[in-house]
């Protein structure tokens, strides 16, 4: 609840619309609205792939942020359901004139698990923390923090730049004061990732959390990331069994907000999204994410409560021009010609997808429907491969088939259908199928090994920065686009754009360069992920984030 804001909350009523429907699905199992719902017991959900770790900093992908989501809160959240910002830590915010200088005001009473106190020395702490990070390897695995503050410091990672991070006062214990060294349109959204959760000071020393190593391709976190996470959520961590594929999270019973309904949570991880299902049927399991598109009916007639989100994500080819053959824009446009996109969308798309023309929804500010578009036209992707000298050009695809994640339904069939259009065209793929954490995101995301690789994203906040300028807003090994010098400026400039109707017009043109000048990974499509629970469970709301809570989650006995 804010006291005031530099901008208007433009498309997140339609947002919010869509995702009011939603959660709809899943209240409408509901027993009436006495309060009465049932408490205690055990909820136990399927989870679609590995936890990196559970040090929110260190972390960036759906299936770590789902557990630590349970354990953690951050200053500013979103109301259940919707991608509207209420407060979470912080009761209430607000900014200067110039939008670099936020005071929180902190809720009393809040304590850490490890019973020490929330307060604003301890919110500067967690900020603080970041700015100062120390090491290659730590910083290199802090992408939303890098992707919202721009850099540390001293930068010893890859694609780090200059901060916008200048300070953190506590004014009082109950009034906390970050001072920015410019304005960045990402806030007070971006003060809802999960990345930016506040853990606790006493833990994070006492753990060494910090502590991030390098042994060749691999990363090795802290006592605090693996075994000691703390924080101030519903939920407490219990342990998580590698061997049994099983994460236990326990009841906070002096939690500052609502509390859990059941005693023990559970995330079963569980990679085969066949396997996901079969348990969900027999009742080993009381919720599963990111059903197959086909089997969302059958589900739903069986007598499953299939919840349905927008699509607020987009799925994209990556493309890495630390190849050489790579950095012509031809070649690039070839691979964007080359794509039967539409057919993908129709074959193996959830209902409701629809092909991307470009990296944002069309609800989100900057969109531009003028950009240019790339049809299905393989004899166009010929000509250009061709003019360019690429006739023979053979590239490796990185593609990951051990999980599932809502842009990305069935990784494997994705590829194959994306690697056949390509060799259709004269273009020899060499296809790497990679582990997601530990193999994959590493390998894309920090060394860059690849040259083709598929991934996505689902929105964190609605704001064009938490699209384009998340993918594009800076050097990236995923992309190899280090002299895309005039790209990174010209988002710097769209994102510090006070002004509404300036913003709006420079996110456009930024979207039409992307599209036209740039072409940096050519973007699939959007696709609505749904969340599938029994009969038996009620109060699950689903988000149009993917940011489920489950503290609102009961099952009957």
């Amino acid at each position: 609840m804010q006291a005031r804001r530099l901008r208007t909350a433009v498309a997140i009523a339609a947002v919010t619309a869509l995702a009011v429907g939603a959660a709809g699905c899943a209240e409408s199992e509901r027993d009436g609205d006495s309060g009465e719902a049932k408490t205690g017991g055990t909820f136990i959900f399927a989870g679609a792939g590995d936890p990196k770790n559970f040090d929110p900093s260190f972390n960036d992908d759906g299936e770590s942020f789902r557990v630590i989501r349970q354990m953690f809160d951050t200053l500013v959240t979103h109301k259940p359901g919707t991608a509207e910002l209420t407060g979470g830590l912080a009761e209430s915010w607000e900014h200067d004139a110039s939008g670099k200088v936020w005071t929180f005001k902190l809720r009393q009473g809040v304590k850490f698990h490890d019973g020490t106190p929330l307060n604003a020395a301890a919110v500067c702490y967690n900020f603080d923390r970041w700015y100062n990070m120390k090491g290659a390897a730590a910083q290199a695995n802090m992408i939303y923090y890098m992707d919202t503050f721009g850099g540390f410091a001293k930068n010893e990672a890859e694609g780090a730049g200059e901060s916008i991070y200048n300070k953190c006062e506590a004014k009082d214990d109950g009034t906390a004061v970050l001072t920015l060294n410019r304005y960045k349109g990402a806030f007070p959204g971006a003060f809802a990732l999960t990345s930016l959760s506040i853990a606790s000071p006493e833990a994070l020393k006492k753990y060494d959390a910090d502590t991030v190593t390098q042994n060749g391709d691999s990363f090795a976190y802290s006592a605090f990331a693996n075994e000691h996470p703390v924080g101030t959520g519903p939920f407490t961590f219990g342990g998580w069994d590698k061997a049994k594929g099983e994460i236990t999270l326990n009841k906070n019973p002096d939690y500052w907000g609502d509390k859990a309904k059941v005693d023990k949570l559970i995330i079963k991880i569980i990679k085969d999204e066949n396997t996901r299902k079969q348990e969900l049927r027999a009742g080993t399991v009381h919720g599963i994410d990111f059903p197959a598109p086909a089997d969302r009916k059958a589900l739903a007639d069986e007598g499953f409560q299939v919840i349905d989100r927008p699509a607020f994500n987009i799925l994209y080819l990556g493309i890495n021009q630390k190849n050489p053959k790579l950095k012509d824009l031809r070649v690039r446009q070839a691979i964007a010609y080359a794509l039967n996109r539409q057919q993908l969308v129709q074959t193996k798309g959830p209902g409701g997808s629809k092909v991307a023309d470009e990296f944002l929804p069309d609800t989100v500010l900057g969109y531009a429907p003028d950009v240019q578009k790339y049809a299905y036209d393989p004899e166009k992707a010929k000509q250009l491969l061709k003019e360019a000298g690429a006739e023979n050009l053979t590239l490796n695809f990185y593609y990951p088939p051990d999980v599932t994640r809502p842009y990305m339904p069935n990784p494997q069939e994705i590829f194959t259908i994306l690697a056949n259009d390509l060799q259709a065209v004269g273009i020899k793929v060499n296809g790497v199928p990679r582990p997601w954490n530990g193999g994959f995101k590493d390998d894309v995301q920090t060394f860059g090994k690849h040259d083709l690789h598929i991934l996505g994203w689902t929105g964190d906040y609605n704001d064009p920065g938490n699209f384009v300028g998340t993918f594009f807003g800076r050097a990236k090994a995923e992309f190899g686009d280090q002299a895309m010098t005039e790209m990174f400026e010209a988002i710097t400039k769209a994102d510090g754009t006070v002004d509404e109707a300036a913003k709006k017009a420079a996110w456009e043109q930024v979207n039409r360069d992307i599209a036209s000048k740039w072409l940096p990974a050519v973007p699939v499509w959007h696709a609505p992920p749904a969340i599938v629970v029994t009969k038996d469970v009620e109060g699950m709301v689903a988000s149009p984030l993917t940011d489920e809570r489950f503290n609102t989650v009961s099952v009957k006995q």
